[in-house]
């Protein structure tokens, strides 16, 4: 994931970044007090603006830049990169869900100096058992800030909230209704407070396992939010084991996905809120741009699925990107894939061209 870096101005910044990586703080405070991070994970609470120091040499000032270079260097090692986007964990209210909803939301390099520019954003939700802070701790971060440094995405906002076990639906008790929450009160609640693009065809939305089946959930249920849905290995099934589960089975199946889906396990509930049910009963995704992949040997069969859902896509004839790579259901493969959601999505926001 990492490629040829040329000049020394460059090799100075990657270097810098590298030292911060080393430094980075590993973990977070209260997950609902604002934090900011900036460069590769250093943790800033004070929110204030990012130092950056910039220089200029000339042959005939060769005296002062002996002097001058190695203070700027360690200056260098010291500060974040220049350019350097940041994150920061948040929450907002939710009325629905009677709770608040922690957030992160990774800000483009440019973010902090173009005031009165807008974004694209992309809405990634994070796995089962994870929360929004799973692109920082995973290293995901990092990857992002190669991806712009090397500008093989362009310059969009990503926004992870913490999902719980939720599946990113409302749950079939009607205790937890997510979706409502995500829809209702998240979405409009973030491009209040951040500068964003107006439009579906600003809005991407993306996941891993929990989250792909989410991000698809959600954006084939609400098309006219959403241009754009990337998912890596989703939790896709598309025929459940016939016949009727016994109470053990149901239980444990419950167990397994959280209770979004009954508890016991409602099987006709699964089935409503199938991403292949939507994709199957549902009007055209005009306009929405897809993209899914999966490693052959997932380790819950979720590649199965995948091809499944592909080849139902192929059957309504609804335009759409799919894979299937080596690898397993791990970090292993979402690192190593993840670049490739978020350059569809670049690509899908117009900002780096079709072939690259």
């Amino acid at each position: 994931m990492n490629s040829d870096r040329t000049g020394k101005a460059h090799g100075c910044a990657h270097a810098a970044r590298a030292r911060n990586r080393e430094c980075c703080v590993r973990e977070f405070p209260d997950r609902h007090v604002p934090v900011s991070i900036t460069g590769r994970g250093s943790v800033r609470s004070d929110m204030t603006p990012t130092v950056r120091t910039t220089f200029r040499c000339a042959d005939s000032h060769s005296a002062i830049v002996r002097v001058v270079l190695p203070i700027v260097l360690c200056l260098c090692f010291a500060l974040p990169a220049c350019g350097a986007g940041r994150a920061e964990c948040r929450s907002v209210p939710s009325k629905i869900l009677a709770r608040a909803v922690a957030y992160c939301v990774l800000l483009p390099p440019s973010y902090d100096l173009a005031k009165t520019r807008r974004y694209p954003v992309v809405y990634f939700l994070h796995g089962l058992g994870q929360n929004e802070q799973a692109l920082l701790d995973s290293g995901g971060w990092n990857l992002i800030q190669d991806l712009w440094d090397q500008k093989q995405i362009g310059e969009f906002l990503i926004v992870a909230p913490d999902g719980g076990r939720s599946f990113f639906i409302n749950s079939r008790d009607g205790a937890q209704r997510y979706e409502d929450f995500f829809v209702k009160e998240f979405l409009p609640f973030i491009e209040s407070h951040y500068r964003l693009s107006a439009g579906r065809r600003n809005r991407g939305i993306s996941g891993v396992s929990m989250g792909g089946y989410g991000a698809l959930h959600l954006a084939l249920g609400h098309p006219e939010l959403f241009g754009s849905v990337s998912a890596h290995s989703a939790a896709l099934i598309n025929k459940l084991p016939q016949g009727n589960l016994d109470s053990a089975s149901a239980q444990a199946i419950s167990r397994a996905l959280g209770g979004a889906f009954g508890t016991p396990f409602d099987r006709a509930f699964w089935d409503r809120n199938s991403p292949f049910t939507l994709a199957r009963n549902g009007p055209r995704p005009t306009g929405l741009r897809i993209y899914f992949d999966c490693g052959t040997e997932d380790d819950f069969g979720f590649n199965r699925g995948a091809q499944a859902f592909h080849d139902l896509l192929v059957s309504r004839k609804i335009p759409h990107e799919f894979h299937l790579y080596p690898g397993r259901h791990d970090l292993s493969y979402f690192a190593e894939h993840l670049p490739e959601s978020f350059e569809f999505q670049s690509r899908a926001f117009g900002l780096t061209a079709v072939g690259k």
